[in-house]
């Protein structure tokens, strides 16, 4: 099974979906956030066999499945992630924006690993080589109040998560 509401819609630049890059085929995928952009709808994905199977043993009623609105809305990504070539895009400036994130920790003590493809990187927060929560949380206020969002993810809550729109430009990657 492969969650793709974070990794999915292109934004590791390199596949479009995350697990493409394990080199796996998973037998069931879920989606979510990125497939409406905004507009709030989800979607699972699987065999036929498997669907059927659950719905034999635990029903299936869904009163807002397959509505046309949410379909446009969802095929108005897929033309939008192809026509503006926003995987290209997740590609070129995550390569970019982790190049100035490793030279960033380069200087820094608080900077763990960094980890990430294209349009979707881990930042491990430590303090004297120890994750830290605590600094985590406070790095997530400060690039807040500076109009950038990010969440704390990892065992440790450690970790800054970003995941930047796919449409983010060279500029705005600048933006400090």
């Amino acid at each position: 099974m492969a969650d793709e509401v974070q990794p999915g819609f292109a934004r590791t630049g390199e596949a479009f979906w995350g697990f493409e890059a394990h080199d796996v085929f998973s037998d069931i995928v879920t989606m979510g956030k990125p497939m409406g952009n905004g507009f709030p709808m989800a979607g699972v994905a699987t065999k036929p066999s498997f669907l059927a199977t659950y719905c034999q043993g635990v029903g299936c009623f869904n009163t807002f499945g397959g509505n046309l609105v949410a379909a446009a809305a969802g095929l108005a990504v897929l033309n939008t992630i192809e026509s503006q070539g926003l995987q290209t895009n997740a590609l070129k400036i995550g390569r970019y924006i982790k190049d100035r994130l490793l030279d960033i920790a380069g200087q820094s003590n608080i900077i763990g690993e960094i980890r990430g493809s294209g349009l979707f990187f881990g930042i491990d927060v430590e303090e004297n080589g120890v994750p830290s929560a605590t600094l985590s949380v406070q790095l997530i206020d400060q690039l807040r109040e500076q109009r950038i969002l990010a969440g704390a993810a990892g065992k440790h809550g450690s970790t800054l998560k970003l995941r930047p729109p796919l449409c983010l430009t060279p500029a705005e990657a600048d933006f400090s």
